[in-house]
């Protein structure tokens, strides 16, 4: 029983390491994203409205496939924190759930607004939960992003940093922390790259 029970959290804990999954790099995918940026593509908040990424040009964004039930969820409140103490500079965090990682975003739109704001006091965006996998349903968000990094999420809460000119900077696991110094002196770095 001890060892049956040693070998599942260390299966856990071996999902919640690697945290990266690579994303295909094929030349067609190259040449579709080549030109493009992060504020060229479609997005959608949870309410189902359109959500407008080129409004965000000119800004840091640090986006976030986020869940209500993972055992990261409460980085929401360093989310928060981080949205906060640097938002007048220019960061934008944006939240991106999904479902895919052990079922622990199922709820509606509604319902994802709700937890975040009761538990957390989430006040920046949300996008319309989004498949990070790459299948024929994949979002085209994660189709730039896994292509601009090699790097797609194996897990809720990982990031990518995204400059002003909208080019990913880096992919970070879900391990790593809002408030970290890692996280946190790249984010500084990027902000004071002006655009």
């Amino acid at each position: 029983m001890l060892k049956a029970l040693k070998a599942a959290v260390a299966g856990i804990a071996a999902i919640a390491m690697s945290c990266t999954n690579p994303a295909p790099q094929k030349p067609e995918l190259t040449m579709k994203w080549k030109d493009k940026s992060l504020f060229d593509l479609p997005g959608a908040s949870l309410d189902g409205r359109p959500f407008d990424l080129g409004a965000l040009k000119g800004k840091v964004v640090l986006l976030v496939n986020v869940a209500s039930e993972c055992g990261y969820t409460p980085q929401y409140e360093g989310l928060e924190a981080l949205h906060q103490s640097r938002k007048d500079r220019g960061l934008v965090v944006l939240g991106a759930p999904s479902n895919e990682f052990g079922g622990q975003e199922p709820g509606d739109g509604q319902a994802i607004a709700a937890f975040c704001k009761k538990n957390f006091g989430v006040t920046f965006p949300l996008l319309a939960k989004l498949e990070t996998k790459p299948t024929p349903t994949q979002s085209p968000l994660y189709e730039f992003l896994g292509t601009k990094t090699g790097s797609l999420p194996g897990w809720n809460f990982c990031k990518y940093l995204v400059g002003r000119d909208g080019q990913p900077i880096k992919f970070y696991a879900s391990g790593v922390k809002p408030m970290g110094e890692e996280l946190l002196a790249a984010i500084d770095a990027a902000l004071a790259a002006g655009g």
